[in-house]
C-alpha cells in the first residue's frame, strides 16, 4: 500500500455498513427492525465482526425509519456492504482499495469510499470497478443465517479467543470432550452438563448458566447472560444470543437475543428474532413428509420461493410470540409483532401484527401491541423507547398490505 493510500485509509476510522437494496428485502422479516449488518450469525453480529477484524468503529447506512436508532457516524468514510461476512482476506482486500475505486463481486458492490453527506451509493457507479479476487461470503437469504451459522461460529470462535485463556470448569459432574475446543468466559456457571466439542467449538459467554442435565454439541455459541435450562439438548450449528432462555431440543438454529424457548419442544433449522417467546411444547417441522424441497415466503417476490433445502423450519420476526402446544409447518415465516395460538397448523406465512392461528386471524392493534412490548422489555429492565415505538409503528403501517383480512372489514 503506497503512502498516499495509507494516509487516506488511516484518516477513515469509521466503517459505514450499508444495506444493499438488492439484498435487504430478501432478509425480511429480520431487516424490518434492524440493518443487515445488525444480524447475528455465528457468535457475533456482522457489524461486530468487522469491528474486531479491522479495529475500527462501525455505523450504519440503512432505511430512514431505522437510521434514528442505528446511527451513522459523521465524516467521509469507508462504506462496506452489510451483508458481507468478513474474514482476514476480506479485510486485506478492503485495505488495498483506493479512493475513486469500488470493490465488487460480480455486480454486487462490496466496498467504496463515500462522503459525509451521501445518502446512497449511486456515485460508486462512476468509480473504477475492482473485482474481488476470491468469492465473498454474502448473507443473501434468511435461511443462510442457519445454513452458514456453523462456519461462522468457527470463524468467530477463533477471532474472539485467539491469544486468550478460557476459564476452567470446576464442576466435577460436568463431562467434557475436546476441551481445547471449548472457551468459557468469566461468570459462566456449568453444572452436571455434557459438552462435546469433537465436531466444532463451543463458546460459553460471560455470566451465562448451563443447568443440570444439559447436553451440548459443537459448533455452539451461548452469548452473555443467557441460560440453558435443565435437560436441554442443543445440537450443533446453534447460536443462543444474549439474554435468552432455552430448553427442550434445538438443532441448527439461531436466536438473535432477548428471546425465550424455555420449555420442551423441537426447534430446528430456524431463526428467531429478538423479544420472541415460544410457548411450552411448541414444535417446528423442519422436514416435509415427502422429503421435497421447502418453499419459503419471499417478501421481494410476494409469494413462496423454493429454498433448495430439505431442512428448513421457522423464521420468526422480532416481538412475535406463540402459545403453548403451537405447531408450525415446515418453512413457516412470521413477521414482526405477531401473536399465534390455538390448535392446528397455522398458515406458512403469517403477516406482521397478526393475532390468531389456524382458525383465522385478526389484527394485533398497535396500542395493545405496544402495551405488551413495554411489559416484556420492562421485565428485563429495558425501556421501550420512542425510537422503538416509531420504528414498530412504521412496520405496522408498511405491513398492512399483508394483513389480507383487513380488506374484507
Amino acid at each position: 500500500m503506497d503512502s498516499g493510500r495509507l494516509f487516506y485509509f488511516c484518516s477513515m476510522d469509521n466503517i459505514l455498513l450499508f444495506d444493499d437494496p438488492a439484498i435487504r428485502g430478501s432478509l425480511l422479516p429480520f431487516t424490518f427492525t434492524r440493518p443487515v449488518a445488525s444480524i447475528r450469525i455465528g457468535i457475533l453480529e456482522i457489524a461486530e465482526k468487522w469491528a474486531k477484524i479491522s479495529g475500527r468503529t462501525t455505523s450504519y447506512l440503512t432505511q430512514d425509519y431505522l437510521q434514528q436508532k442505528f446511527k451513522r457516524e459523521k465524516g467521509a468514510t469507508l462504506a462496506i456492504n452489510g451483508a458481507w461476512l468478513p474474514d482476514e482476506n476480506s479485510w486485506e482486500a478492503v485495505q488495498n482499495l483506493e479512493k475513486g475505486h469500488a470493490l465488487y463481486a460480480g455486480k454486487t458492490l462490496l466496498a467504496t469510499y463515500i462522503g459525509e453527506t451521501e445518502k446512497n451509493l449511486d456515485k460508486a457507479k462512476e468509480y473504477v470497478p475492482v473485482q474481488l479476487d476470491h468469492q465473498p461470503n454474502l448473507l443473501l437469504k434468511t435461511w443462510h443465517i442457519f445454513q452458514m451459522n456453523g462456519a461462522e461460529i468457527r470463524k468467530d470462535f477463533e477471532l474472539i479467543t485467539r491469544g486468550r485463556k478460557s476459564e476452567s470448569i470446576t464442576d466435577p459432574f460436568t463431562k467434557i470432550y475436546h476441551s481445547e475446543n471449548i472457551f468459557i468466559e468469566k461468570g459462566a456457571t456449568i453444572k452436571a452438563a455434557i459438552l462435546n466439542a469433537e465436531n466444532g467449538p463451543i463458546y460459553i459467554g460471560k455470566d451465562t448458566e448451563i443447568q443440570e442435565g444439559s447436553i451440548i454439541r459443537g459448533p455452539f455459541a451461548l452469548c452473555e447472560h443467557s441460560t440453558i435450562n435443565m435437560g436441554a439438548k442443543l445440537r450443533g450449528d446453534t447460536t443462543v444470543g444474549p439474554h435468552c432462555k432455552v430448553g427442550g431440543e434445538v438443532s441448527n438454529s439461531v436466536l438473535f437475543g432477548y428471546s425465550n424457548k424455555g420449555h420442551e419442544g423441537f426447534l430446528g433449522n430456524s431463526v428467531i428474532g429478538e423479544w420472541c417467546n415460544l410457548g411450552a411444547d411448541t414444535n417446528t417441522s423442519n422436514l416435509k413428509n415427502n422429503y421435497a424441497f421447502v418453499k419459503l415466503w419471499d417478501y421481494t417476490k410476494g409469494g413462496f420461493a423454493n429454498t433448495g433445502l430439505q431442512f428448513c423450519g421457522l423464521m420468526m420476526g422480532d416481538h412475535s410470540k406463540c402459545g403453548i402446544n403451537t405447531m408450525f409447518n415446515t418453512g413457516t415465516v412470521i413477521g414482526v409483532g405477531a401473536n399465534i395460538f390455538g390448535d392446528g397448523f397455522p398458515r406458512n406465512f403469517i403477516a406482521s401484527f397478526a393475532w390468531g392461528g389456524a382458525s383465522g386471524f385478526s389484527t394485533f392493534q398497535f396500542p395493545k401491541f405496544e402495551e405488551t412490548a413495554k411489559a416484556v422489555m420492562g421485565r428485563r429492565k429495558i425501556e421501550f423507547t420512542e425510537e422503538d415505538r416509531s420504528i414498530l409503528q412504521e412496520i405496522f403501517d408498511q405491513s398492512k398490505t399483508y394483513r389480507i383480512w383487513e380488506k374484507s372489514i
